[in-house]
């Protein structure tokens, strides 16, 4: 009888090279034959569209592309990790001989797809929800090798807490959450399971509890606030479909009944299902959000990447495929997102307001070496709200 596994990549068949596609490592053996191992490129990552409705991504994955390529022959250049762009314009350049790193072209993409769209999702869930707090409980939605990964890009982006238990070891930062439905249906008695994770976890988080299980949410909600008063922090609603109703109207009831009874303080928190549209039509009735599906499902960010420029004799020639910018770039930026894409080595125009804009595309390995210092989760993560702010796309709740 065959034993099962888990269907999972190792460290080393990453770094290897050996998750990829098959046509790169028969590239690698075509040019290797061909006599033109030595032939250097630079290869620039990108977009050329987004999905419908984005006017903006942002940047993430950086950090896991740099351990990929730390220690190979190669320059890579970069956008700062968090940071928002538009299409068309250069994320990432690594400069080198294509067959030292153009089989890694499958998982580098990998990387940056999978973590831009996760945090892009996330920061415009946040958006949505009016600067209120947003926790991501999107792990059941993927494949648990990719749980760090996801829970940290979630962060980047803009979510307020991660439900991961390993997150803080990975990012930093300690996991949240409240309690799933299964705590009170093996109890059978909700005030009894609210009582037992209040006297195991204690300090460890605040008191949150699942108002929703055997009676109606508002029973529940009050029938919670009297048994713990001041210590309750909040209510979660997190009502399946089939049985929802209106859900902005069943967090109005709760949120009245419990300021009828003098609990102004306990907050509402809402989960199941949520997507942005969802989301700003509660946002005035809900002090946070729970939030999986629509974040770990995210539309894609569909980076590519194209060889831009050659070296022949000794000198770089712009060149590329049908239908992109030949030539390696740099981005410049000016305030509110008022870029420019000039050929790298010469000048930007002046901002409208007649100030220098700030070049973003900078080194981060040289031949193999990292040379620049790496943010923290955290770090990134305050660098995307600024934006976000400064575009005016986020408000302090």
């Amino acid at each position: 009888m065959r034993e099962p596994k888990l269907y999972m990549s190792t460290l080393d068949e990453i770094l290897s090279g050996v998750i990829t596609d098959i046509y790169f490592e028969r590239t690698k053996r075509i040019i290797e034959r061909s006599g033109l191992s030595n032939v250097k490129v630079k290869m620039e990552a990108h977009v050329y569209s987004l999905p419908e409705g984005y006017e903006w991504a942002i940047y993430a994955g950086l950090e896991e592309v740099l351990a990929m390529l730390k220690g190979k022959p190669v320059d890579v250049y970069s956008l700062p990790e968090g940071t928002i762009f538009k299409a068309k314009e250069p994320l990432l350049m690594i400069e080198g001989r294509y067959v030292d790193f153009g089989i890694f072209e499958t998982a580098l993409l990998g990387i940056l797809r999978f973590a831009s769209s996760i945090a892009t999702k996330a920061a415009r869930i946040k958006i949505a929800a009016g600067g209120k707090t947003v926790l991501y409980f999107g792990l059941r939605a993927l494949h648990p090798a990719v749980a760090p990964s996801a829970d940290r890009a979630a962060y980047i982006g803009g979510a307020d807490g991660v439900s991961g238990l390993f997150s803080e070891k990975y990012i930093g930062v300690k996991p949240s959450g409240t309690m799933p439905h299964a705590l009170i249906i093996i109890f059978g008695d909700q005030v009894k399971a609210w009582k037992a994770f209040y006297e195991t976890v204690g300090e460890e988080a605040p008191l949150i509890t699942l108002v929703d299980t055997f009676c109606d949410e508002r029973e529940e909600a009050l029938m919670a606030a009297r048994t713990f008063g001041e210590k309750l922090w909040g209510v979660r609603l997190d009502t399946p479909s089939s049985r929802r109703g209106k859900m902005k109207e069943i967090a109005e009831e709760v949120r009245w009944t419990l300021n009828l009874h003098g609990y102004r303080n306990v907050k509402i928190i809402i989960s199941g299902g949520l997507d942005e549209k969802k989301i700003a039509e509660l946002k005035d009735v809900a002090d946070g959000f729970g939030v999986g599906t629509s974040i770990s499902a995210a539309p894609n960010i569909d980076i590519s990447m194209d060889i831009v420029e050659i070296e022949k004799d000794g000198k770089w020639i712009p060149i590329t495929k049908r239908g992109k910018l030949p030539g390696a770039k740099q981005l410049y930026r000016c305030k509110g997102l008022q870029d420019y894409i000039v050929p790298w080595g010469e000048k930007p125009p002046l901002c409208p307001d007649g100030s220098e804009p700030k070049p973003l595309m900078k080194k981060f390995i040289e031949n193999g070496r990292l040379v620049e210092d790496l943010p923290s989760a955290k770090e990134i993560r305050e660098y995307v709200i600024y934006q976000l702010k400064e575009l005016g796309l986020l408000q302090s709740p």
